[in-house]
C-alpha cells in the first residue's frame, strides 16, 4: 500500500536530524560514498534522474529540517542552481539550467528503496562522521583540585563564630525604620 505524500519520511533519513555539525561541500561529496551503496529500485528505462542525486538531495532537505516527503520535494523544488549542482543534478545542454524533479518522482524513490540499506548507508555516515571519543583527563596527568577562596557575609572569616541569625537574611522592613542602616 502506498504511502501518503504527507507521510512522515522514512526512520532512516531521521538519524541525520542532529548531525555533529553543518555540512560542506565537501560532506556532501562523502555522502555520496556511503549512498552509493543503496540499489535503486527504479526500472533503468526512461530514468531521468539519478537515485544518488535524489538520495542526497532527500538526505541534504532533512538535515535542514524537512520532516515530510512533501517538505523534501518542496526543498528540491526551491533549491538553488549551485546547490542542485553539488547534489549531481545534470544541467541541461541547452539552458545550462538543472531541472528539479517532481515531486512524485522523490515520493516513489524515498517509498521503494530499501529501507535497510538506507538506514546503513547513513549509519555508516554518521559514524564515519563522528570525531574519536576524548581520553579520559585521569590518564593525562594529575587531576587538579580547585579550591575556592571567598570573603563570607559581612566580612567576616570561616572561622569566626558567628550566630546563625546574622547569616540568614532578615525578611525586608517597612516603615520610617526601613531607611535606617542597621548597627
Amino acid at each position: 500500500m502506498p504511502a501518503r505524500t504527507s507521510s512522515p519520511i522514512p526512520s532512516a533519513l531521521e538519524q541525520l536530524g542532529s548531525p555533529a555539525g553543518p555540512l560542506t561541500s565537501s560532506d556532501v561529496a562523502d555522502l555520496r560514498r556511503f549512498l552509493i551503496l543503496v540499489a535503486d529500485p527504479r526500472d533503468a528505462r526512461g530514468l531521468r534522474y539519478p537515485a544518488l542525486a535524489l538520495l542526497c538531495a532527500a538526505v541534504s532537505a532533512v538535515l535542514t529540517g524537512a520532516r515530510s516527503l512533501i517538505a523534501i520535494s518542496e526543498w528540491i523544488t526551491d533549491a538553488p542552481q549551485h546547490v542542485l549542482g553539488v547534489l549531481n543534478f545534470a544541467a541541461d545542454p541547452l539552458t545550462g539550467l538543472r531541472p528539479v524533479p517532481h515531486a512524485a518522482t522523490v515520493r516513489r524513490l524515498l517509498q521503494r528503496v530499501d529501507g535497510d540499506a538506507l538506514d546503513a548507508a547513513i549509519s555508516a555516515y554518521l559514524q564515519a562522521r563522528t570525531p574519536p571519543p576524548v581520553e579520559p583527563e585521569a590518564e593525562k596527568g594529575p587531576v587538579r583540585r580547585v579550591v575556592a577562596v571567598g570573603v563570607w557575609p559581612g566580612g567576616r572569616s570561616p572561622t569566626t563564630c558567628v550566630p546563625n541569625s546574622s547569616l540568614t537574611p532578615s525578611p525586608p522592613r517597612s516603615g520610617p525604620a526601613a531607611a535606617s542602616p542597621e548597627p
